[in-house]
């Protein structure tokens, strides 16, 4: 888990640069959230056939690009969908000196003592109330909420209305799928995926897949 941050740098409520790093459909979703602010943004690709491009009317640079002087100063968003991939983006961006930035959308709820670790993204109508830990890179996709007492690690994703009620503890790397409801004071063990509209009543262990309602383990 990582050290909590009494709140996130939120980079759309300041003008600033910012390097969006991955510039499919998640990158383009968020991509709005950083310009409407008036921030100066780019992509970065890992892909050279990307390099130099324009992708809904922003530039797309190199990872090299990043960290030439011309750009290094910009705070680095991540937009990979996957846990594993932002974890070794942010192992590349943090050994290069780069910093982390979040985003916000306008339309989100923080309300009360809550910590929330740098590099996190809230899109649109997306909640937390209060009294939660979130660690770093968290992406809370569009509807979803975190309830009361929650501590969920690093590099967890939200996809679209994910339900997650109070006191549920969610380790590092889990993927929680479209419309999945999480019940009050259960714990989701490290690497595990939640099935899109998986109803979860229990704990779940690390690494495994759950589906259904109720979710049960998905035999492989």
């Amino acid at each position: 888990m990582s050290r909590w941050f009494a709140c996130a740098s939120i980079v759309a409520m300041r003008n600033i640069r910012i390097a969006i790093y991955g510039c499919g459909g998640f990158g383009r979703e968020i991509e709005p959230l950083a310009s409407s602010m008036d921030a100066d943004v780019v992509f970065v690709s890992d892909i050279p056939s990307e390099h130099g491009s324009v992708i809904n009317h922003i530039r797309v640079i190199s990872f090299d690009d990043l960290i030439s002087p011309q750009h290094i100063d910009r705070e680095v968003v991540l937009a990979v969908g996957s846990s594993d991939g932002r974890r070794n983006l942010a192992a590349k961006c943090k050994a290069a000196g780069l910093r982390f930035g979040s985003l916000q959308a306008p339309t989100v709820r923080l309300l009360r003592d809550n910590k929330i670790g740098e590099g996190s993204v809230f899109c649109d109508y997306s909640m937390c109330t209060s009294n939660a830990r979130i660690g770093q890179h968290f992406q809370c996709n569009i509807y979803s909420y975190v309830a009361h007492d929650c501590v969920i690690g690093d590099f967890v994703t939200f996809a679209p209305r994910v339900n997650c009620n109070g006191n549920v503890t969610i380790e590092d790397d889990v993927y929680v799928g479209t419309g999945a409801f999480l019940k009050q004071g259960i714990r989701i063990g490290r690497g595990a995926t939640i099935g899109m509209g998986a109803v979860v009543t229990n704990d779940v262990l690390p690494d495994v897949v759950v589906v259904g309602n109720p979710a049960r383990v998905l035999e492989r």
